[in-house]
């Protein structure tokens, strides 16, 4: 049973097992409760991720990422130091890094490799994909390839829908996308990074390594702003939209005084 699904079973029994859950660090990578690993270059950014909302404790989910960018995953000094910079309880922080899959709660590799298994591209090929991950790479589902955070070392997961059915099958590496993959072409792209090559994805931001995609994505590019300008939609992603301009088809205006039913009461 999963750290989050022990939190559940436990919550409907008793609140002090619900508190020691979401407080207690995995056994696997477990490294106490000690912030001094965040610097003053991290507390500077977790500032300045406050004063980008209105309440401080909007900025948990970006402060995630952040601590995740220092470590490679949320541990308990993590999730103390979340907690301390926005004045929340642990047990809440917990809460959200726990509910959240891009949360991780043991070391990531350097690189994160996301194989989505969902229906459409399960039955494409991405159970065949993982299955041939998995037996290069000798782990299993959150597992890791090599010494966490060690060039060439390899995260491999299952990931739900990663919304690019229309290229399907697909899998993604820290995030960005490699589209219409086969088994044979996916373990040749994880040999490439096992390697230290970052090969260009197919669409989207250049290759970095997991602890910088989080960087990113706590909002700061250090640099690699231009990464924002990589192009993100496929060809078969906008052909509809295309063929719709092409044939000058648009959608029915909305009337000028549109009435709408009124919504009931809540009681």
């Amino acid at each position: 049973m999963s750290t989050s699904e022990e939190v559940y079973a436990a919550s409907a029994l008793d609140p002090v097992e619900t508190q020691r859950l979401v407080t207690e660090e995995p056994a696997a990578g477990a490294q106490g409760s000690d912030t001094g690993v965040f610097d003053q270059s991290t507390v500077d950014r977790a500032q300045a991720i406050i004063a980008r909302y209105p309440q401080s404790r909007s900025a948990l989910l970006p402060m995630l990422h952040l601590v995740q960018s220092v470590e490679g995953y949320v541990s308990q000094a993590g999730i103390t130091f979340c907690a301390d910079q926005l004045d929340l309880a642990k047990a809440e922080v917990s809460a959200v890094a726990t509910f959240y899959t891009m949360y991780k709660r043991r070391p990531c590799g350097e690189h994160l490799v996301s194989v989505c298994t969902n229906t459409l591209c399960a039955a494409l090929g991405g159970d065949a994909i993982f299955s041939k991950l998995k037996e290069h790479l000798d782990v299993g589902h959150e597992e890791t390839a090599g010494e966490p955070g060690s060039p060439g070392s390899i995260t491999l997961e299952h990931a739900e829908c990663l919304a690019a059915c229309d290229l399907g099958p697909v899998l993604q590496v820290n995030y960005e996308f490699y589209d219409n993959q086969t088994p044979e072409g996916a373990l040749d792209l994880v040999k490439s990074l096992q390697a230290g090559e970052k090969p260009h994805p197919t669409r989207g931001a250049p290759l970095t390594d997991f602890r910088q995609a989080e960087l990113q994505l706590a909002g700061f590019f250090e640099g690699r702003d231009a990464d924002l300008d990589g192009p993100s939609a496929a060809p078969e992603t906008v052909r509809g939209a295309k063929i719709a301009a092409d044939r000058g088809w648009t959608a029915p205006a909305m009337p000028e005084h549109a009435e709408f039913p009124p919504l009931p009461e809540k009681k």
